[in-house]
């Protein structure tokens, strides 16, 4: 009876270990990448000084984001699930200043129709530096797909 127990403990942990690791997905920069319920292409747009409010502490690098909710239901997408990486800084937020009418800081997607956003990361740009981008499912999202999408350099 106990070795019954330990067997059905051991075998519900492993299910839930798996139910519970990332699904990692890598693509390249203008490819297309499903988190959750949402379908990504990022590309890089550009590297700017920022604005009269806002001065990046290096040079912003700025990032063009096209989303297609593929679900039946609205779901949200934030700034917040977008971070950059690169060889030197594992994991850079990105920076919100309404540089444009097309800065990312919150949206709620419509099932079908994609939208085009921006959104950007104060860094040291380096030409030769491979720079990544990786996307998280909100919470409300429920999902472990995580997306890394090299953005420079691949």
């Amino acid at each position: 009876m106990v070795v019954a127990v330990i067997i059905a403990t051991m075998v519900g942990a492993i299910y839930m270990y798996a139910q519970y690791q990332p699904n990692l997905v890598y693509v390249n920069a203008g490819e297309p990448v499903i988190v959750g319920p949402v379908q990504y292409v990022v590309t890089f747009d550009e590297i700017h000084a920022g604005n009269k409010e806002i001065k990046p502490e290096n040079t912003f690098l700025k990032i063009r984001i096209v989303a297609t909710n593929i679900s039946e239901e609205i779901t949200r997408m934030s700034g917040i699930q977008f971070r950059l990486l690169d060889e030197n800084r594992p994991n850079l937020e990105a920076v919100y200043g309404g540089f444009s009418e097309e800065d990312l800081i919150d949206d709620y997607l419509q099932p079908g129709k994609p939208v085009s956003w921006t959104t950007q990361f104060d860094v040291p740009y380096d030409e030769e530096t491979q720079y990544k981008i990786v996307i998280r499912a909100t919470k409300e999202q429920a999902s472990s797909d995580t997306a890394i999408i090299c953005l420079t350099n691949c």
